[in-house]
């Protein structure tokens, strides 16, 4: 009975397990996308339940030498950050100081806010990257400029 029981799980356990080469990974196994070091294009930002989609000049990259920067909305900005695995800290956020539209203000006020509220954490997955703070407020971006 025993040698039954292994002759059925061993390759079911395998197929299950297994990965083959070239085959794209969407799932949490398999090799992590890189946060750092890609030209990220912000799409929006869900804050208390509340989504509010980022205007098409928002951006974010994350240097290998750790200086963060990009475009808030509106103005440019610059910042420190620190990853440490699949966590992110940003430190003070540096920024011009232009006005724009009301909804433009409102989603970088929100955006600049979100950046520094403590340790991110960064999941990716097919070109998407979604930062995630301590109180569940969510950053979605994809990689690369708007198509």
């Amino acid at each position: 009975m025993s040698l039954t029981v292994a002759a059925v799980l061993v390759p079911l356990t395998v197929a299950c397990g297994s990965t083959h080469a070239g085959q794209a990974n969407s799932g949490s196994a398999g090799v992590r996308q890189p946060v750092t070091g890609v030209d990220w294009r912000v799409d929006g930002l869900t804050a208390d339940g509340t989504t509010l989609r980022a205007p098409a000049t928002a951006r974010l990259r994350i240097g290998t030498d750790g200086q963060a920067g990009g475009n808030l909305g509106c103005n440019g900005f610059g910042a420190r950050a620190t990853v440490h695995g699949d966590r992110i800290t940003f430190g003070d956020i540096r920024s011009t100081k232009m006005a724009c539209d009301e909804d433009r203000m409102t989603f970088e006020r929100a955006f600049a806010r979100f950046l520094t509220t403590g340790t991110i954490t960064a999941r990716t997955a097919d070109g998407k990257l979604t930062l995630t703070d301590g109180d569940g407020d969510r950053l979605h971006l994809s990689r690369g400029a708007p198509e």
